[in-house]
């Protein structure tokens, strides 16, 4: 019996590709969710109303950060969706609480977005604080 990886790992700039090829495989399957489309929607929508308000820089990169951090999140919430799926398809309390652990990560985050985002539309369009 052998030790060794079934499947040869990459060193140096090979695998500095490699694990770019995963992360855009990453990104294509992400944008297969239909949630998350809603999400690069929403995310569109609030950059077009930091412009319209006159968000400051550091308004827009905050933004930038929490959005991403939004997809990082949704993210892990569709691997725990398809790791679930695979190892338990028929319906189980645990493999439920999994998932919906998983969607309440992506709500709270979602929440912050979203209040930020009107909290900056508010300060920038009407000068409150």
């Amino acid at each position: 019996m052998t030790s060794g990886s079934p499947v040869k790992k990459q060193t140096g700039i090979r695998h500095l590709f490699a694990a770019a090829s995963y992360s855009f495989g990453g990104a294509r399957r992400l944008i297969g969710e239909s949630a998350f489309r809603h999400e690069l929607i929403a995310f569109a929508a609030a950059m077009i109303a930091f412009a319209v308000s006159g968000a400051t820089f550091f308004q827009y990169v905050a933004m930038a950060i929490l959005f991403l951090l939004m997809m990082a999140f949704e993210a892990i919430n569709t691997a725990i969706e398809e790791i679930v799926d695979r190892v338990s398809p028929e319906i189980s309390e645990m493999g439920r609480n999994a998932k919906d652990l998983g969607s309440f990560a992506c709500l709270c985050l979602i929440l912050a977005n979203a209040g930020y985002a009107a909290y900056v539309v508010y300060v920038s369009a009407f000068g409150g604080a």
